[in-house]
């Protein structure tokens, strides 16, 4: 029996504790916050209950499969989930709405041809088909496998090239394929909402990103009762179970090294813990930042995710008023002007139209009664550099975020009838808020193939034995089940050693 520290208490951190745990190993978890999940959070007031990270679960295989490996009880006995169904509905800045059904191909492509025209349809399925080609060339390798040393396969973009007269001309970005192959500013915008979704810039995105929207359409969107959170409580309660012991308000200090080994961690009270191995679960830019981390300089540092530059901005609406009882559980509402929201997160500045997702759940835990409704509005934001800062994020900022804010409500009640009638109070988190719970501005996004290898986070295992890497900012990425697929990859190589590959 090893004794394992994780630091963090994340969801990978928590998927990689509780597999250990299972292995026989005694496994011990230090966070610095007063609870767990990471940036998996929640807002409560006035019987109002709201999600402040993210609020549907795609893959969810990637839990039934942490929960069946840890216990007796599947993931279904412990949260209760359910297919949001229509997956999302789209308002695009013309005025065009279009819903489209969840995990249903055939169903989108038709609902694309009613609502768009022109064989708007046909061009989305003839996407998908370039979008799955990708995906089978990047799922293994890139989500269930190790990372290996040699990432140069990876700097390759998967996305086949379409073919012009004689030649085939790739896509340099999820920009270019909106543009070449859609043909329609209302499929380009649906395209980059899903790239928007994950805090990437689709001009600057590689077009393997086509993997995204890909993924949501073939296995579906869902609801997590009681909002995500609840996930967050049931991983939680499996790493109790499995004697997985948890200290929190305990910041991670160091990282004691011996013989090229790392042999523990150092606590803020100068007391060392010994481990034979150590899960670094915790965000690496403030592990680095923090020096909890200390390679002899910056250039050892393993990578993390170079397209980490955006954050988010959610906004809780308590609205009075029941919600209508054929209400889309989620609504996208595109930006009027896609070009200046663009170069807003490319120049590092707010854009006047931003676009936003609303998430209207029907959910009865999130609310006083059914006289009431949890609203939130979410929109990605630049989080880097001097936009990281107090001058924006900070006190400084706060006329311009409650701006910013003003124009997140006035898009939001394209979708919420009634919305400035009925609200009752709103709370705006931003980037500040992420980075005092997590100790970042930014949210990383799931791993890519392309765009030089950028789009690439830390490997699981480190230069330095005995130290693994585990959750958003870990390979393979952002995201609820790239997080527990991390967990997963760490609890292999820890158990089986080295030759690990991920299971098959």
């Amino acid at each position: 029996m090893a004794r394992i520290v994780v630091i963090g208490a994340g969801m990978g951190a928590m998927a990689a504790a509780a597999r250990l745990a299972v292995a026989g190993h005694r496994v011990t978890v230090y966070e610095r916050a007063g609870t767990y999940g990471g940036s998996v959070g929640r807002f409560a007031r006035d019987g109002f209950a709201f999600d402040t990270g993210p609020g549907l679960l795609h893959l969810p295989a990637v839990y039934r499969d942490l929960f069946v490996k840890t216990g007796k009880e599947p993931l279904e006995r412990c949260v209760e989930l359910s297919q949001v169904d229509p997956a999302s509905r789209h308002l695009f800045a013309d005025g065009t709405a279009v819903s489209l059904p969840n995990a249903s191909r055939a169903g989108v492509v038709s609902a694309l041809d009613t609502a768009l025209g022109g064989g708007a349809g046909a061009r989305w399925g003839e996407f998908l088909n370039r979008a799955r080609d990708a995906w089978d060339r990047s799922r293994r390798p890139l989500l269930e496998e190790p990372l290996p040393a040699d990432v140069k396969p990876f700097t390759r973009d998967p996305y086949p090239a379409l073919r012009t007269g004689l030649l085939r001309r790739p896509a340099a970005t999820l920009a270019d394929v909106g543009r070449r192959e859609l043909r329609d500013p209302r499929l380009a915008a649906l395209l980059e909402s899903h790239a928007l979704a994950y805090g990437f810039d689709p001009a600057t995105a590689p077009a393997a990103a086509a993997v995204l929207p890909y993924m949501e359409q073939t296995f579906g969107s869902w609801y997590v009762s009681g909002g995500i959170r609840a996930l967050a409580d049931a991983v939680y309660r499996r790493c109790r179970e499995r004697k997985v012991e948890f200290f929190f308000g305990t910041p991670v200090t160091g990282v004691p090294v011996k013989d090229g080994r790392a042999v523990g961690v150092e606590l803020d009270d100068r007391q060392v813990v010994e481990a034979d191995h150590v899960v670094a679960g915790a965000p690496l830019p403030a592990l680095y930042r923090d020096q909890v981390l200390a390679w002899e300089s910056s250039d050892e540092w393993p990578r993390h995710q170079e397209a980490a530059r955006t954050g988010r901005v959610t906004v809780c609406l308590a609205l009075r008023g029941p919600r209508e009882a054929d209400a889309a559980h989620r609504t996208v509402v595109h930006s009027a002007d896609r070009e200046d929201e663009l170069d807003a997160l490319a120049r590092g500045r707010l854009c006047d139209r931003p676009t936003v997702v609303v998430l209207r759940p029907d959910d009865e835990r999130l609310r006083p009664d059914g006289d009431h409704e949890s609203v939130t509005v979410t929109a990605t934001v630049p989080a880097s550099g001097v936009w990281a800062s107090e001058n924006l994020w900070g006190g400084a900022g706060e006329p311009a975020v409650e701006a910013f804010a003003d124009r997140m409500t006035e898009a939001a009640a394209a979708a919420v009838p009634g919305l400035r009638e009925r609200l009752l109070w709103r709370v705006v988190r931003t980037p500040a808020d992420t980075f005092r719970e997590t100790g970042v501005f930014q949210v990383p996004g799931p791993a890519l193939a392309g765009a030089r290898g950028s789009m690439l986070p830390a490997a699981n295992p480190t230069p330095l034995g005995g130290l693994y890497f585990a959750g958003g900012w870990a390979h393979p990425g952002g995201g609820l089940a790239h997080a527990g697929m991390s967990g997963a990859l760490v609890a292999g190589l820890i158990v089986e050693g080295a030759e690990f590959r991920g299971s098959r």
